[in-house]
């Protein structure tokens, strides 16, 4: 049966690592012994005070609609936070929550971006940047990351990139899949580029507590900038919390209450019990953070010292997220086949680095949210996989 669906549905790509993570189910369940190393989700739990106030929300009731932007205290909550944390200066009226961070980059889109318009992305970046770009019709501009740059931007190639018709440029720091980060000096050149131009920035800041360096800057807080960003951040990196599907946006008014407008005709509110847990989430003990981002520097240090080990292989040392990308072009085979001979040979899921786009090619993308033990096991099945390949 063929479905007459609407054309722009084939605009739509998918998120390649969940395809990636269920054949490495398959594989699980046929006996064969697989370490994960596909998917961007931490393996710590969610704090228990954290899982304590939805219980608690849920026992004194509050399982019902929500204002569609969120619950005012969750809101002025964000908003302490954010100019605690991002010294940026906000309040409840310039914050939409939302079932995840995806919805402020599609609605980000629809909201601003149409046909004629032009939209920069980083590449590798996340798929669905991309994804939604298509989708509303405006023009994906690559911003390529490359790894003699350390993956952050390319000034002068964005600075060539920018034309008249250029609406938002979408920065990600630290980065997905990269772990790169953009220096404060090149964040400062950035708002430089487009004030004043009537350029949107969407900062995704989904990572900007798991930092090993230097604490990122917000573009936000740049003079001039405020009012012309939208920030993505949100729960699920953080706080363990993938699963509770809680995220939010931070932008101008007018901005908030056209992005409110599309969650009314969407998604209606955020469920009620994870926004309470939330405040917990913001305003607690944040000593389960400190821990996670801990193991996560020492995963990342053993990680990247023992693959820039194996012969052919080369990796840069990320800044910040829980992803390794290393190069493993001197093999003379595409990442894709890399990767899927990876799983099916030697038990390892990764993914691709053309899984984030076309200047991935020539890189996987790792994720250490796995145990040391784990990735230690990994990484004698790389080398030993490597060596069949030579």
């Amino acid at each position: 049966m063929k479905n007459n669906v609407a054309e722009r549905m084939s605009l739509l790509h998918t998120e390649s690592a969940f395809q990636i993570l269920a054949r490495a189910n398959a594989l699980e369940a046929q006996g064969k012994s697989i370490i994960h190393l596909e998917i961007g989700q931490p393996d710590f739990k969610t704090p228990k005070n954290i899982i304590e106030a939805a219980y608690t929300a849920m026992k004194e009731g509050k399982t019902g609609y929500t204002p569609t932007p969120g619950v005012i205290p969750l809101r002025e909550t964000i908003a302490r936070y954010c100019e605690d944390y991002k010294k940026v200066k906000t309040s409840a009226e310039e914050i939409v929550v939302v079932p995840g961070g995806k919805p402020i980059m599609f609605f980000t889109m629809l909201m601003l971006a149409q046909p004629g318009d032009e939209v920069i992305y980083p590449n590798p970046g996340f798929p669905i940047y991309e994804s939604v770009i298509k989708f509303s019709g405006a023009k994906p501009v690559p911003m390529p990351l490359l790894q003699k740059n350390n993956f952050s931007v390319d000034l002068d190639q964005l600075r060539s990139a920018i034309t008249g018709k250029t609406k938002l440029i979408i920065i990600n720091n630290p980065g997905n899949p990269t772990g790169g980060m953009i220096k404060k000096d090149d964040i400062i050149a950035i708002a430089d580029m487009v004030r004043d131009k009537g350029i949107y920035i969407l900062a995704d800041e989904i990572y900007d507590r798991i930092i090993f360096e230097e604490k990122p800057l917000s573009i936000a807080t740049l003079p001039g900038m405020k009012d012309w960003t939208i920030i993505l951040d949100g729960f699920s990196k953080t706080y363990s919390m993938t699963g509770w599907r809680l995220g939010y946006g931070v932008m101008n008014r007018e901005l908030a209450e056209h992005m409110t407008m599309l969650m009314v005709n969407s998604a209606s509110c955020a469920a009620s019990m994870t926004q309470w847990a939330a405040i917990e989430a913001l305003t607690g003990p944040q000593d389960a953070v400190t821990q996670m981002v801990a193991a996560f520097r020492e995963r990342r240090d053993y990680l990247i010292d023992a693959l820039n080990k194996i012969e052919g292989v080369k990796c840069v040392k990320p800044s910040g997220a829980f992803y390794a990308f290393p190069d493993i072009s001197s093999f003379g085979i595409s990442s894709a086949e890399f990767a899927n001979r990876l799983l099916e040979e030697a038990g390892v899921a990764a993914a691709a680095g053309t899984a984030f786009g076309s200047f991935g090619e020539g890189f996987l993308r790792l994720s250490y949210a796995n145990s040391l033990d784990n990735l230690k096991i990994a990484v004698e099945r790389i080398d030993k996989f490597s060596k069949t390949l030579k």
